[in-house]
């Protein structure tokens, strides 16, 4: 029987979190299942071999370990039979988006170390084993096996690239774009609208083939010096307006993009609305026979020319909302 892992999701986006790491395990494993669903978390069984893999590719998960199980903060005599494995532990808890706040989460971790300790000890300092205590809609335990690194992600922003504009796509939002439309390692990812490279830099990091496309030259260029400081490589690219990337490119796994829009975007003149109509009709047209689109447009579309799977909205500021769309060509 495979173990189950229970991934503590961040609260960015109400149903974002948990849909990546649905698309990630998919992408990675042959064989899963999701045993469920909650509040700030999800928990699937899938080979320990696996975990490495998916815990690589989440952006919007802050850690991932071996499930313990859950209880009621009533009853913690219902895990009598946890057991960690050998070394010293320290419980670490959380609520999920102030739940449970009428539960003592001192006394909570009291309970459950009294239980865990009776074969391992405890050393709040520098333990062999972090044990996560997530309060949501009951208190979940997990071993903490993977933390996201989040500063890697910081790293790779827009201001610490050589080659920047200040219009661009955190890559935690731009990596997340990627694994939602359930690419895998070695697939070709298209983004025709590249700017600085945010997105091609985080498909190229996964171990995917990243291609990129910009109307303006300058943008592919720096896109380019930018994929080379952080040493990856750029598999194609090409200076071309997205009316015309059928003519170049063909049989692509993926597109994900992020297409202009709002007045201090660069547009070479032409209509946003314009773009966008263009790029619905241009993008099915490169994808190879099952192949998906990811796309970033500041509201809710469907399209004629492809079959919409998913879409996410994430809240920016003011009036400003971001809808994360996922198009599948093999429905349509």
């Amino acid at each position: 029987m495979d173990p189950v892992f229970f991934f503590e999701l961040s609260g960015e986006s109400k149903d974002m979190p948990a849909a990546e790491v649905r698309k990630c395990i998919e992408a990675e494993c042959p064989r899963y299942r999701i045993e469920g669903e909650g509040p700030g978390y999800l928990t699937a069984s899938f080979p320990e071999e696996c975990l490495d893999g998916i815990a690589n590719r989440l952006a919007l998960t802050h850690s991932v370990g071996r499930y313990l199980g859950e209880y009621i903060p009533m009853n913690a005599g219902s895990l009598p039979d946890t057991a960690l494995p050998e070394g010293t532990f320290a419980i670490r808890a959380k609520r999920f988006e102030g739940m449970m706040k009428e539960a003592d989460s001192q006394k909570l971790i009291r309970d459950v170390g009294g239980i865990l300790s009776k074969n391992n000890d405890v050393n709040l300092r520098d333990p062999d084993i972090i044990v996560r205590m997530q309060l949501c809609d009951k208190v979940h335990l997990f071993i903490e096996d993977r933390t996201i690194d989040r500063n890697i992600m910081e790293r790779r922003k827009v201001g610490e690239r050589p080659f920047f504009s200040p219009i661009s796509l955190h890559p935690k939002y731009a990596r997340a774009l990627i694994n939602l439309t359930g690419a895998k390692r070695g697939d070709t990812i298209l983004d025709p609208f590249c700017g600085t490279g945010g997105i091609v830099i985080e498909a190229a990091d996964m171990g995917m083939k990243a291609i990129a496309s910009d109307f303006d030259e300058d943008m592919v260029l720096g896109c380019r010096e930018n994929m080379d400081f952080y040493g990856l490589e750029l598999y194609d690219y090409e200076t071309i307006n997205i009316r015309d990337i059928p003519e170049r490119f063909s049989d692509v796994d993926a597109v994900v993009t992020d297409p202009p829009y709002g007045r201090s975007t660069k547009t070479g003149g032409e209509d946003v609305a314009e773009i966008h109509e263009n790029a619905m009709i241009s993008i099915p047209k490169v994808l190879g026979k099952g192949g998906t689109a990811g796309i970033i447009l500041p509201y809710e579309m469907k399209a004629s020319t492809m079959q919409l799977e998913n879409v996410f909205k994430q809240h920016v500021h003011g009036s400003l909302s971001r809808y994360y769309h996922i198009f599948n060509k093999s429905n349509h």
